[in-house]
């Protein structure tokens, strides 16, 4: 277990008052507020009005990665922008967790480095460990769920979904339902992925339920490798990376991805009027269920814009955002209790039987080394 954390206002308070001069009782020391680059809080920060104040100042938040029909990152964006005149630039929207993380390396020092993150949990883990992230709690750090978060508050979980199966009805004549129906004949050339697994978190989801489907657990990922291996070689596997226009061509007919995606895309091919009938099922064989997590980058080019991001995005009115485009919020529970939840949104979620489970940071280690040690010998030819 890591050490208890210190908590930073109390440490400032500590220093003001062994560095101020004796005066006349009841004279009280005034903690003053850290610069945003080094706040662990907007409290820390001198509130969130200071908080505020100082990111609107910069006027501008450097994200990657999130495109508009991500769990509703099209409304978190415009919501934002609305409510603090902040500008929001999106650099490779259809970029992958991996290149979230090398661009947290590669442009450290020129200001075009994002300020935010938005990674698939392993990856979070490794950003972390490898000094990327900064500590900042958000108001709501404390009922996020213990095992979504980390202790050094570099990291902590924002929404989440189930992983499922895709299926265009208009293309394919029995939709499939679990991983096993994934193996018959009928559907050569037509399973495909969100992504390459060693990079998409969203596929790395896909061949991890996979190996639950096939006798695999946490602690061993290599089934679902060898699942995909199968499907490769009876040629159903196809390597296009499925997403709405692919969907849309009929080039990737059956796509293996979040449940919140594949319930979004069906809800925009009907406003589209376009020719798919997108029908989703969560396969009861290979159960997988993961949220995605939200970072602060240690040297963020808006640094007050970054952490008033995070703020937005886990106060009530962002997290709902977030479940009215079927991604489950973090905070779920919590908004639940305290009547601030979205109930009408909440009531259109899928049902799924039993209590998520969740590998603990060394399983998902250990299942991503395995991933990229195997995953493209597995599916090549």
């Amino acid at each position: 277990m890591p050490a208890p954390r210190l908590r930073t206002a109390f440490v400032a308070a500590f220093l003001a008052l062994a560095a101020a001069p004796l005066g006349a009782c009841g004279d009280n020391p005034v903690t003053v507020p850290r610069a945003p680059a080094v706040a662990t809080s907007a409290a820390d920060a001198g509130g969130m009005a200071a908080l505020t104040a100082a990111a609107k100042k910069e006027g501008s938040l450097n994200t990657i990665a999130l495109p508009r029909d991500w769990a509703n990152y099209g409304a978190l964006i415009d919501g934002f922008e609305k409510k603090y005149g902040i500008k929001v630039t999106v650099e490779n929207p259809d970029g992958t967790s991996q290149d979230e993380i090398d661009a947290l390396k590669e442009h450290r020092t020129d200001g075009r480095a994002p300020d935010v993150i938005d990674v698939g949990g392993s990856f979070a883990q490794s950003a972390a460990r490898q000094g990327l992230l900064a500590p900042y709690e958000v108001a709501a750090f404390d009922q996020i769920p213990e095992e979504q978060k980390d202790p050094e508050a570099r990291w902590y979980n924002n929404y989440g979904g189930y992983v499922s199966i895709g299926c265009d009805a208009k293309r394919v004549k029995t939709c499939p339902s679990t991983f096993a129906d994934l193996r018959k004949p009928e559907y050569k050339g037509q399973v495909s992925l969100n992504g390459d697994p060693t990079k998409s978190g969203s596929a790395f989801a896909g061949v991890y339920a996979a190996a639950l489907a096939n006798g695999g657990s946490f602690d061993n990922i290599q089934p679902g490798i060898d699942f995909f291996a199968e499907l490769s070689k009876n040629g159903n596997f196809n390597p296009i990376e499925s997403s709405p226009d692919t969907i849309a061509k009929g080039r990737t007919p059956i796509s293996i991805d979040w449940d919140f995606l594949n319930l979004g895309y069906a809800d925009e091919f009907r406003r589209q009027g376009a020719d798919v009938d997108w029908r989703t099922a969560i396969p009861f064989d290979g159960s997988f269920a993961e949220y995605y997590a939200n970072g602060v980058n240690k040297d963020a080019p808006h640094p007050a814009a970054a952490r008033l991001w995070q703020e937005y995005v886990f106060s009530p009115e962002g997290q709902n955002l977030r479940l009215g485009a079927f991604a489950r919020p973090v905070l779920m529970d919590a908004m639940a209790e305290d009547g601030t939840l979205d109930k009408t949104a909440a009531e259109k979620l899928p049902t799924v039987e039993g209590t998520p489970m969740f590998p603990t940071e060394e399983q998902t280690e250990k299942a991503r080394e395995t991933v990229n040690r195997g995953w493209a010998e597995a599916v090549s030819g």
